[in-house]
């Protein structure tokens, strides 16, 4: 064979391949055509450069492709950075953020007016598809204070929040825009403070609200595993009330994810995810792969008839 017809048989089998990747994505593409799904995006999964871009790539993929894609963000690590810069204290408690007015100050303007403004600057290299909001605006999330327990004692630990309700009306309106909302994980609260929410919570109570087709909480692991250290691999798909039962027993920083996934499926939402958010384009790999990628969380109704 001469080398022109190793490279010619080579590039058909590279088209093939290309082309066998399209039709898998093809059921998938009608299923969820003029669904909404919730993504959240997670302070560690957003760390690597050009993991950002790829993820930004991925949701302008998802609004041509006809879904109606919202981001929920947090920035944990970003917030911390910029605590250490002004010399202010980081504390935990309870794996909470204790969060003083001058810690919520930079919250704010963290999240609000430094992540926010740069996911959305990242997607709109495509077109102007994003627009970035707060909890706050428009009233989308209303909270009220959250204690830590600590050895079964509650524990003040400032401004840090609890959503109560949840007013998806702005969001609904820039969806049939074909917008992507881009929101951060701040609240507003009735007693005219603002508060600090965990995004995994706040990503799920509008995934119920928007009565979305899925949620996506994209981290820095590969998924739910049966014990941690991993001694196996990661859980592919398990329902609601298993997912209770190990709930107690979990990490500290799968607690409030996993727990979000049990919040989003109990609250009507079909599907519920843990994605690596490192994996380049782990949102598209998800949504139009037919093994999917990551953790599942579905209804106990569903729970053994797989994807």
């Amino acid at each position: 064979m001469t080398d022109n017809a190793a490279a010619a048989n080579a590039g058909n089998a590279g088209n093939a391949s290309k082309a066998g990747t399209l039709i898998e994505a093809l059921p998938w593409m009608i299923r969820f055509h003029d669904q909404t799904v919730v993504i959240k995006y997670g302070g560690n999964a957003m760390t690597e450069v050009a993991n950002s871009a790829a993820f930004a790539e991925d949701l302008v993929f998802l609004r041509y492709a006809g879904l109606r894609p919202v981001v929920v963000h947090g920035g944990g690590p970003q917030i911390t950075e910029h605590l250490d810069r002004l010399g202010l204290e980081t504390t935990f408690t309870a794996g909470l953020r204790v969060t003083s007015p001058e810690a919520m100050d930079v919250v704010r303007m963290v999240l609000t007016g430094k992540v926010n403004k740069d996911i959305v600057r990242l997607i709109n290299r495509d077109g102007p598809f994003a627009i970035g909001m707060s909890g706050e605006d428009a009233n989308l999330f209303t909270a009220t204070r959250k204690l830590a327990m600590v050895d079964g004692e509650a524990v003040d630990i400032g401004l840090v929040g609890e959503i109560e309700t949840t007013d998806p009306g702005a969001i609904r309106a820039l969806i049939a825009d074909r917008r992507i909302p881009v929101v951060s994980s701040v609240a507003r609260g009735e007693d005219g403070e603002v508060y600090n929410v965990n995004a995994d919570t706040a990503a799920a109570e509008l995934a119920v609200a928007l009565g979305a087709a899925k949620l996506m909480i994209l981290t820095d692991v590969p998924g739910l595993y049966r014990t941690w250290p991993p001694t196996g691999d990661v859980i592919s798909q398990l329902g609601a009330t298993e997912l209770e039962t190990m709930l107690p027993n979990l990490g500290s920083g799968m607690i409030p994810k996993m727990g979000a996934c049990l919040t989003a499926v109990r609250g009507g939402v079909p599907q519920a995810h843990v994605v690596d958010g490192r994996q380049p384009h782990a949102v598209l790999l998800e949504i139009f792969t037919d093994s999917g990628t990551g953790t599942m969380v579905v209804p106990d109704s569903v729970a053994k008839t797989g994807r």
